[in-house]
């Protein structure tokens, strides 16, 4: 991998890490370039092979699709473990499942790492509150600059020296593997990427009735050889079918103005349905 590479990827890594305000805030930032998906076209982009980057992607995204962050705290740090784990494997000749396996040490690296960083952090927002209580904006704002500095140094440094120094390393130990330890990887990659899913589905999942849905679904997909668009639109045909039979023609349990009727004198405000 070429230095220049290296430190574009490091450059994104950096605009997608949690924290960094320069792409709108987390919304394009963490949200954004910081997924998986969207760092795997980003990274196939510079390193000449878009669509190794996209499938590696996926299958790390399929990972972490039923992450949450609460109150900013991270289960697993999905930007690093993207903005590594993908070129590693893409430079090292691996496949998407290789890209899997490198993900999850890397997301718990990750973790630790951010954790430092905010640790570390407090101490620009003391200051800020030093100015403020002096009444200096200039140097309150000073302060918010310098707070970007030490995520700067943390995710573009690491991961620009990652991948620079550590590509050729990482080709080396996967060309040695043996066949049954690539294997176990590859079953092992397709086993998260399942219970990512599943954390999903717990999420947004209410009444058991529903896994039914998914089982129509797959073995609909399975049977006829859909693609994932087509069964998109399937599903919200479904899904508008559903509502509508559910919810349509006022079965909401919704009143009318005609159906209420008022009692009592003009002394009281009392009605009943």
């Amino acid at each position: 991998m070429q230095l220049w590479q290296a430190m574009l990827i490091g450059l994104f890594a950096y605009l997608g890490r949690n924290q960094v305000p320069w792409l709108f805030g987390t919304t394009g930032g963490f949200y954004g370039v910081g997924r998986p998906l969207v760092a795997g076209l980003i990274i196939g982009i510079i390193l000449n092979d878009v669509q190794a980057g996209i499938l590696a992607g996926v299958a790390v995204q399929a990972i972490f699709i039923g992450q949450i962050v609460p109150g900013g705290a991270l289960p697993s740090d999905l930007n690093l473990a993207a903005y590594i784990g993908i070129p590693l494997a893409i430079v090292a000749g691996g496949n998407a499942d290789m890209a899997v396996a490198l993900a999850v040490p890397l997301g718990a690296l990750g973790v630790a790492l951010h954790n430092l960083t905010m640790t570390v952090n407090a101490m620009w927002a003391h200051r800020a509150d030093k100015y403020a209580a002096e009444g200096d904006a200039r140097q309150v704002r000073i302060s918010n600059l310098l707070g970007t500095l030490i995520p700067f140094i943390e995710r573009f440094g690491i991961v620009t020296l990652t991948l620079y120094l550590g590509a050729g390393f990482a080709e080396s130990v996967i060309s040695s593997l043996p066949q049954f330890v690539l294997d176990f990887l590859a079953v092992g990659g397709k086993m998260l990427a399942a219970l990512g899913f599943a954390v999903l589905l717990n999420q947004i999942v209410t009444e058991r009735w529903m896994v039914s849905l998914f089982v129509l679904g797959w073995v609909v997909m399975a049977s006829f050889g859909l693609t994932t668009t087509a069964l998109l639109l399937i599903a919200i045909a479904v899904a508008l079918l559903f509502v509508k039979a559910t919810f349509g023609n006022n079965k909401a349990g919704l009143v009318g103005n005609d159906e209420i009727t008022i009692k009592g004198g003009d002394d009281d405000d009392e009605y009943e349905e």
